[in-house]
């Protein structure tokens, strides 16, 4: 067997090499597959999506052919079968080399991941779970079959997103299903989806809204009455293309229901990790923005002349900061994925709130410094740096999540028990 080099640089190496974070040779390979698939495919068409704010739908026709729309539908529905750690890692791979594909291939795969694993965590009755398995086992068809792609539009600029109030998108239940009205914003894969997986307040004739009635719904983007208005002209992860969506008397047949009745708020309150779906592409940016680094300092960035500019200490020193930060990172969000599951403990919560807001904060801190160390050629938009710094900036302002919630919550909940007030 030969001695591998330890000196040999691999700039596409893996971010979790598998031996050394004990993975699994089929978690391994899956991931291995999304690196292969970014490095190949996402990495030569990221740049033009960004300057032209459009949405990499080849990317998802590509994705078909790979597997990777169906990465997190059951093996039983034809599909491979990926748990919330393998998944995450394999989201972070594709956000190297294109942030607003990996964002947006999470919109559709969290219809899988909530609908399938997640929501086989959480208690059902036989009856509710016989037909579950029946509705999401027809919407995981059209998917493996045809290569159709969901969204999964949250925000509606209130506090609705960050789980305060009920959502003001309503559903009111009528004979054979339900009429939707409502609207949401920053709705990523906007105009491009086949369906929008809509989360959405049942709500009856004088009935008030609670957040106890959640829908999760499938909305045929071609159905009657859906919208997509508005521009998109965005600071960075330009090609979601998150334009508003608009739901005016929309009927939605109830077999569209991508979850039953109440399991989405058990979801919301016992399975919190499933809001941590968006940072493995702010993981996969952090490091995107160290390799550019040491690859500019060797000079073996493409496109540019090979000049070295690793001899100066200030170079050297910087980059040491740059890696001490990724691993913290990386150590800390690795932890709190692998610890994603039903009923987690009050640590485990507290620890995936740090992880998200450190992945989203180190992200943009990396992408920094790395422009500072590189110099002012890094900020042309010939070279991916300075993508990655905008894409970067976004990652702490992703609801339900965000840097500032983060914040909020683990000081309340560090220092209270539930329950918990002062006299």
């Amino acid at each position: 067997m030969p001695v591998p080099d330890i000196n040999a640089l691999d700039a596409d190496a893996a971010m979790f090499a598998p031996d050394a974070f004990r993975l699994s040779d089929v978690a391994a390979e899956l991931i291995g597959k999304a690196r292969r698939f970014g490095r190949r495919v996402l990495a030569p068409r990221a740049a033009q999506h960004d300057r032209d704010a459009t949405f990499p739908i080849e990317n998802f026709r590509d994705m078909h052919g790979e597997g990777l729309l169906a990465i997190c539908i059951p093996k039983s529905s034809g599909g491979l079968a990926a748990d919330f750690q393998t998944y995450a890692l394999a989201a972070a791979e594709l956000g190297r080399y294109c942030g607003a594909t990996a964002l947006s291939w999470n919109m559709h795969v969290c219809s899988t991941l909530w609908s399938g694993p997640l929501a086989d965590d959480l208690p059902m009755t036989p009856a509710e779970r016989a037909t579950h398995e029946q509705r999401r086992h027809r919407h995981y068809r059209r998917i493996i079959e045809s290569g159709v792609v969901y969204a999964q539009p949250f925000s509606e600029g209130g506090a609705a997103a960050a789980g305060v109030v009920a959502f003001g998108t309503e559903a009111r239940p009528v004979d054979g299903g339900f009429i939707v009205n409502g609207k949401k914003i920053f709705a990523s894969l906007s105009g491009a989806a086949d369906y929008y997986g809509v989360l959405c307040t049942e709500r009856a004739e004088g009935e008030a809204a609670s957040r106890r009635n959640t829908l999760y719904l499938a909305v045929p983007a071609n159905a009657s009455g859906v919208s997509v208005v508005g521009d998109w002209d965005p600071l960075g992860m330009r090609g979601t293309v998150s334009r508003t969506l608009l739901f005016k008397d929309v009927f939605v047949p109830a077999d569209e229901m991508l979850m039953p009745h109440g399991v989405y708020f058990q979801a919301a309150s016992r399975w919190p990790h499933m809001f941590l779906t968006l940072s493995p592409t702010y993981m996969g940016l952090a490091q995107a923005a160290y390799d550019f680094t040491v690859a500019y300092l060797r000079g073996e960035v493409p496109g540019t002349p090979p000049v070295k500019r690793r001899m100066f200490p200030t170079k050297q020193i910087a980059v040491a900061e740059m890696h001490i930060m990724l691993e913290q990172t990386k150590a800390l969000w690795f932890q709190a994925i692998t610890e994603a599951r039903a009923n987690p403990s009050k640590e485990q919560v507290l620890r995936a709130y740090a992880a998200q807001h450190t992945v989203m904060e180190s992200a943009n801190a990396i992408a920094t410094k790395a422009i500072r160390t590189c110099g002012g050629q890094a900020m042309l938009k010939s070279l991916p740096l300075e993508r990655i710094y905008r894409d970067s900036r976004c990652g702490s302002l992703m609801l339900p999540w965000t840097a500032e919630i983060c914040l909020d919550r683990i000081g309340r909940e560090a220092l209270y028990q539930p329950g918990e007030k002062d006299e």
